[in-house]
């Protein structure tokens, strides 16, 4: 796979620095039931790496000794992890938000068959990939019957009170095909509501557009089509300083697989970890009292994915944006 971290990192993306944590975003395993075409963890059906029970104990054991409020599960598909239930209902017990990045189709695999009543019995807010309403765009970018598992799903968690009670919380997210910034979040959703509602009679809360990121598997495509600079500097050309403000690194801390700590989920992918004096931190450093509330975050060229255009986080836009697509010629 291609490695774009060399011409990344050499930077000059301007300096930010961190607040107060609230939320940890937890990496269970790079192991997927899907190879998404855009995906920036490479995850896959053949990846192996996955948390252990003692590192999720270590990780549930430390949020006593923070300011977070939510536990954001994430992979691969986090629900591949077999202590991916313990976790959440142990996270719960203690009143955290749990977050479930869920790709849908996980609802399908064996010894899935109840997490769908599984996470609405646990009041977990659910973010679920669909890059589009359309099958032809779903199966394109995710694979061929991704879209007809997808909307079975959907269909499912509707039936459970997810995104028609107030409790259940379901969101969508939206990735581009293509070296192409998201469209308006504001006026996509809109859309997708009509469509999901008219055609499969399916309803959720929000849609959050997200920025491919030019990392580990999106790159390798970009550099393999000649696109990878032009992608670069169509994100560097729709950099919005203002976005800087509500950058999800601010308040959010990467977790990976074994524990170690980074700024983002991209960063982690990249391997450019979280550090203290030279020392590259776990998450049983902060246990012992390491503060890391206004410390420098560490940033490269990717950071312009996260500040371009209406921007883009784990949470969707950070700006009004235009309705128009800007692309790359």
């Amino acid at each position: 796979m291609f490695d774009s971290s060399p011409a990344l990192i050499a930077s000059d993306f301007p300096s930010i620095f961190r607040e107060s944590i609230s939320t940890l975003q937890v990496n269970l395993g790079y192991k997927c039931n899907q190879s998404c075409v855009h995906c920036h963890v490479a995850a896959s059906p053949y990846r192996t790496e996955m948390m252990t029970a003692r590192t999720a104990e270590e990780i549930l054991d430390v949020v006593d000794h923070l300011p977070v409020t939510t536990l954001d599960l994430t992979g691969g598909a986090p629900e591949l992890n077999p202590n991916f239930r313990n976790i959440v209902a142990r996270a719960r017990s203690k009143g955290l938000k749990v977050i479930d990045r869920c790709n849908l189709s996980i609802l399908f695999e064996p010894e899935q068959e109840n997490l769908g009543a599984f996470l609405a019995t646990e009041g977990v807010v659910i973010i679920a990939s669909l890059p589009c309403y359309l099958e032809e765009n779903v199966d394109r970018q995710r694979g061929k019957g991704v879209h007809s598992l997808s909307i079975r799903a959907l269909q499912r968690l509707n039936d459970l009170g997810y995104g028609t009670s107030p409790h259940l919380e379901l969101n969508l997210v939206f990735n581009p095909i293509g070296a192409v910034l998201p469209p308006s979040q504001e006026e996509l959703e809109a859309v997708y509501k009509k469509e999901l509602k008219e055609r499969y009679n399916i309803e959720f809360n929000r849609l959050f557009t997200l920025t491919n990121m030019p990392i580990n598997r999106f790159a390798s495509i970009l550099n393999a089509h000649g696109k990878l600079d032009e992608y670069m500097t169509l994100l560097k050309t729709n950099y919005r300083e203002e976005n800087l403000c509500s950058v999800m690194c601010r308040n959010t801390l990467s977790v990976d697989w074994q524990g170690y700590l980074y700024d983002c989920d991209f960063n982690q992918m990249l391997g450019m970890g979280t550090t203290s004096q030279g020392t590259r931190l776990h998450i049983r450093d902060l246990k012992e009292g390491l503060a890391l509330t206004k410390t420098r975050i560490n940033t490269a060229d990717h950071c312009y994915g996260c500040t371009a255009g209406q921007g883009s986080s784990c949470e969707g836009a950070l700006a009004a944006h235009s309705s128009q697509e800007i692309e790359v010629s």
